[in-house]
């Protein structure tokens, strides 16, 4: 219990002080409700007598009104504290962790699937403020009704109180067993939730391929088999409490009777009087009542904690560090002898170059060689293992991400675009931008022209991640917003090297009025494209393997200058095949 306050404690953020008040305020009340029950012995004692004393009795029952009005006063300030209180709470934790998940190294953030992330910001959080508003407080209530009413009855007969003691001993064994099961197996379910949650979200998104390759609906292998173990967990773990909890809410309706047999035997035996025999049976049902829902209390009280333990563990995720007066004010970069590796295997290895302000750098080398890591590296995806990223002069190890984004445009391959109109998406690069700039960027990528001949112009919704644009379009509505942001350096992951040759023209005028007079840090699959580079990096093993200018490159008949070849030979080869085909269309005809 104080470890699920602790956190609960901590969950509640902003909201701790008036959780920690509704606790006392549980706590009051409870206890004046036990006294409550308490005070009916001492009523029906005075009832009972030969010569009632009005006087003795009013005075019990004064103790019996005004603690059901201090019950009532502080439970009226509990019950407020749930019910305007809880939507604040979810409020403030999912803010937190969209706070942390924006701080967080997007190492450790692309560690975790987007179905497990979904699942802790939906349902968890919902549970977890479900703990902090509701469960911990009925659970107080629980623990304190019938530990006072086990005090009140060793006061009137030490047999009665001992019995109830020895029917409480007898159910928490069950209790515990139940916890244990539930927490466990809650656990399993809430792992296998976020396992269904990722597997749902991979269908939605996937669902072209799976239909192209016949896993839909009960065909759909991976799906199926996830949520087969999601079904599973649940069953599991409701099936594995079941028997415990019924034996102890079989035990806690034996102590009743029990608590009357007694009772009964000290009235026939004169220790007792009828009435208060008929108070103890009263207070023993009303004893028996929080023990008998002990159980399904402590499975909501798991399933509470299971999901305070998911929200604590990303809020638990250490943030980068940075100094909040680092500031970027110029905008060359330099790599001094970096190296980086993800989960101990090295991909970067002493890396060293510089890259002048308002100059053109390109990264070639083969798949895997860290081309794609040396740009992480500048956008702070994580922080190097060894040596030093800087720009204008700054270690990126002080500053904070959100400082080098206001000063880096990034522009991926796999462009991803939200489910709202092309002037949204485009204004992401800048909320407050005018309609005049977002079509101003627009028109500089070559975005205006088919955005004209579409029903609703910007206002067109683009389908869920740009479904309903090609993949030219989509990716110059991405050069469109990196315009818009007008950020002094550009990171381009080879944004055309799966377009055709008619959205490749497209979208390389869209580049060229992007990196106009700017850093640029550009990867190349294509060599023609960075043929006019300032400098050519070619990495190889995640080391610099060769640098220089396109000619330079070529007269050291490197590395590079076999990659050029082969892309050269290649690119005949494709000439010459359609060439071919159609010489042979026009021989047939």
């Amino acid at each position: 219990m104080r470890r699920i306050v602790t956190m609960m404690l901590r969950v509640a953020g902003p909201y701790r002080d008036r959780f920690a008040a509704s606790i006392r305020h549980s706590v009051i009340g409870s206890l004046a409700q036990a006294g409550a029950y308490a005070s009916m012995l001492p009523i029906l004692h005075e009832l009972s007598r030969p010569q009632v004393e009005a006087a003795a009795a009013w005075r019990w029952f004064a103790v019996f009104a005004a603690c059901y009005a201090v019950e009532a006063v502080y439970r009226c300030r509990e019950i407020g504290f749930q019910y305007t209180e809880w939507t604040g709470v979810i409020e403030s934790i999912r803010l937190r962790l969209g706070d942390r998940l924006r701080r967080m190294p997007l190492r450790e953030l692309e560690r975790r699937a987007t179905g497990d992330l979904t699942t802790v910001v939906g349902g968890n959080v919902v549970n977890a403020a479900l703990g902090v508003s509701a469960v911990a407080l009925v659970f107080l209530q629980m623990v304190i009704v019938p530990v006072v009413l086990i005090a009140v009855f060793l006061v009137v007969d030490w047999r009665l109180g001992l019995t109830l003691a020895v029917v409480t001993l007898l159910a928490v064994p069950f209790v515990r067993q139940v916890q244990r099961i539930s927490g466990s197996g809650f656990r399993r379910v809430d792992e296998a939730d976020a396992a269904a949650a990722s597997r749902i979200v991979e269908y939605v998104q996937g669902l072209p391929v799976f239909k192209a390759t016949g896993q839909v609906g009960e065909s759909s292998v991976r799906l199926r088999a996830a949520l087969q173990e999601q079904t599973r967990h649940q069953a599991e773990s409701q099936s594995r409490s079941a028997l415990p909890a019924l034996y102890a809410a079989a035990v806690v309706q034996l102590g009743v009777i029990a608590v009357a047999a007694v009772g009964t035997a000290l009235v026939l035996g004169a220790d007792l009087t009828a009435p208060i025999l008929v108070a103890v049976v009263v207070g023993a049902v009303r004893f028996a009542e929080p023990l008998a829902t002990a159980t399904t209390l402590t499975a909501m009280f798991e399933i509470t904690d299971a999901a305070i333990e998911r929200v604590t563990e990303v809020l638990d995720v250490a943030p980068l560090d940075a100094d909040p007066d680092a500031r970027i004010t110029r905008f060359d970069v330099a790599f001094d002898e970096v190296a980086f590796g993800y989960t101990g295997a090295p991909v970067l290895r002493g890396v060293s170059f510089a890259v002048p302000a308002r100059s053109f750098t390109a990264l070639v080398g083969p798949s895997g060689s860290g081309k794609t890591t040396v740009t992480r590296m500048l956008t702070r995806y994580a922080d190097p293992d060894a040596g030093t990223v800087r720009i204008g002069g700054v270690d990126l190890r002080t500053v904070d991400p959100t400082e080098i984004y206001r000063h880096v445009s990034v522009v991926f391959q796999d462009v991803y675009l939200f489910g709202d109109t092309i002037r949204a998406n485009i204004a992401m690069a800048r909320p407050d931008a005018t309609d005049a700039e977002v079509e101003a960027a627009a028109r500089a990528a070559n975005v205006h022209g088919f955005v004209e001949r579409l029903p609703h112009g910007y206002d067109t919704r683009v389908g869920e991640i740009g479904g309903a644009l090609s993949g030219g379009e989509r990716q110059r509505i991405s050069i469109a917003r990196a315009i818009l942001k007008d950020a002094p350096i550009v990171l381009l992951d080879e944004p055309t090297a799966a377009l055709d040759a008619e959205s490749e023209v497209a979208v390389q005028q869209a580049i060229d009025a992007l990196v106009a007079d700017r850093t640029v840090v550009v990867i190349a699959h294509r060599l023609s494209t960075v043929v006019g580079a300032d400098q050519i990096l070619v990495l190889e093993g995640g080391r610099i393997a060769e640098r220089g200018r396109h000619a330079e490159l070529l007269s050291a008949r490197g590395r590079y200058a076999r990659m050029w070849a082969a892309q050269t030979r290649a690119r005949h080869w494709r000439v010459e095949a359609e060439t071919a085909k159609v010489a042979g269309v026009e021989g047939g005809q």
